[in-house]
């Protein structure tokens, strides 16, 4: 096993990396000469795609499971991260659920669930960052611009995402003299399988004409401005929410 000061190479962690910008993350971070490890939560199937991909390019990348609310199981995925490759330099938490109903409404159940993951899964990867990110390093959390939109149907999804807002700006701050960034995206629609589901060319259509640059996002699009804030361009950039979306809020 390569200790950290014997590995050269930076070293990713994206949690929800089998998903559609987890996915467009983990490739983007391993184009850019890092080495991923690709976390799922489901079935190994996805994953292992993304794996696969990024070694067929010459990258270096593993899958590993995990529950991403359990601060064993993710403790477990960070010593997969430095077994594998040494250390651990960027962190990316992708991983998320959307569950959706109007406050009224709302499961209980569903909100309990959608904030265990989002809000608790964010918290337990930020503190396994935040205590094992070597200097040099960036921790980029994920929010939603739905957080400004004040959309119907998205108040539980928004105060899950506003939470990861507060606990985001807050440690940066509590970094102090570890040279670590930490900061948030925020995408606005992007044409992920997830997001086109279920909806008409005609709905699809009308969201899309919201931005300004009149389309959806696409997953490349915000890999892209993750790979900013985890590469050396983005080291000024901290404590920070970046709205990727086209300029629609």
């Amino acid at each position: 096993m390569a200790t950290v000061e014997e590995s050269a190479t930076r070293v990713a962690i994206v949690t929800g990396g089998s998903g559609g910008i987890g996915g467009a993350v983990a490739a983007a971070l391993a184009a850019r000469g890092m080495a991923v490890v690709v976390h799922y939560s489901g079935g190994p199937g996805r994953a292992g795609k993304v794996v696969a991909s990024i070694q067929e390019a010459g990258g270096l990348a593993v899958a590993a499971p995990g529950d991403i609310a359990d601060e064993t199981e993710m403790a477990a995925l960070f010593d997969t991260a430095e077994e594998r490759f040494g250390a651990v330099d960027v962190v990316v938490n992708t991983a998320g659920i959307m569950l959706l109903a109007p406050v009224v409404e709302m499961d209980l159940d569903a909100f309990d669930r959608m904030h265990r993951v989002n809000v608790r899964g964010t918290f337990v990867v930020s503190q396994l960052a935040a205590r094992r990110l070597r200097p040099g390093g960036a921790l980029i959390n994920f929010s939603t611009s739905v957080t400004r939109l004040q959309q119907p149907t998205y108040a539980a999804y928004a105060a899950s995402k506003g939470a990861v807002e507060a606990m985001t700006l807050i440690l940066a701050r509590e970094l102090r003299g570890r040279d670590v960034t930490v900061n948030a995206v925020a995408p606005g629609p992007t044409a992920t399988p997830l997001f086109l589901e279920g909806k008409s060319p005609e709905l699809v259509e009308r969201i899309a004409a919201a931005s300004p640059l009149d389309r959806l996002g696409t997953s490349e699009d915000i890999a892209s401005t993750v790979a900013f804030l985890a590469g050396p361009d983005g080291r000024w950039v901290n404590g920070q929410v970046l709205f990727a979306n086209g300029g629609i809020a």
